[in-house]
């Protein structure tokens, strides 16, 4: 039976090899792989399961795109109304102002549903794997899926801090023991400008909703 490391190495001869030989759906993808319980090794060009890691060695070549108008170029094209059904679902669920739940969701990823931060955060609300996890989400970049964990901790954190918006939304940001132990919003640079951010954007909300 082939190792691993001898069934990565064949992946990247082969990928390379399509590569020059021109075909276009390689040619412009990156190539993930995750090993599960079993050792077996899955790949992918389609990155649906944060599990999946970014092939190490892999150089993406992506072809020159023809020229266009700038407006279609954009990486994405969601908008503050893109989810608000799942939005009003998950606050009525959880007992929050869908106001404030966009807000979070304008500040973690500009309603990106594909976003990842470099610290592994995912999808809309910017959910990390552990969070993810103890929310029941399932699949992070789908966006009710990720809507309802976020909302979800989000009333955790709101019945932890007896609903102080500022202590919440701090906490939300640089975690719940942090701001336990100061008992106010954490003296971060980061976690201030966040909550502040995202007061702002609720409040713009609640005037042009």
């Amino acid at each position: 039976m082939l190792s691993n490391r001898t069934v990565l190495s064949c992946m990247v001869f082969l990928f390379f090899g399509l590569v020059a030989a021109g075909v276009p759906s390689l040619a412009q993808a990156d190539i993930y792989y995750f090993t599960d319980a079993r050792g077996v090794v899955h790949y992918t060009n389609v990155r649906t399961d944060p599990r999946y890691k970014r092939m190490p060695g892999i150089i993406s070549f992506r072809r020159p795109a023809p020229s266009r108008p700038r407006l279609q170029t954009q990486s994405f094209a969601y908008s503050d109304r893109s989810f608000d059904p799942h939005i009003q679902e998950a606050a009525s669920r959880y007992g929050l102002d869908p106001l404030l739940i966009k807000a979070v969701i304008k500040q973690e990823s500009n309603f990106n549903p594909n976003a990842t931060s470099n610290k592994g955060a995912l999808g809309l609300m910017q959910l990390m794997p552990g969070t993810a996890r103890d929310m029941e989400v399932n699949d992070a970049f789908d966006p009710r899926d990720n809507i309802f964990g976020g909302a979800r901790y989000l009333r955790r954190l709101s019945s932890q801090f007896n609903g102080d918006l500022a202590l919440t939304l701090a906490s939300y940001n640089a975690g719940p023991e942090r701001v336990g132990n100061a008992k106010m919003v954490p003296n971060i640079p980061e976690t201030q400008d966040y909550v502040r951010n995202v007061i702002a954007f609720y409040n713009s909300y609640k005037r042009y909703p």
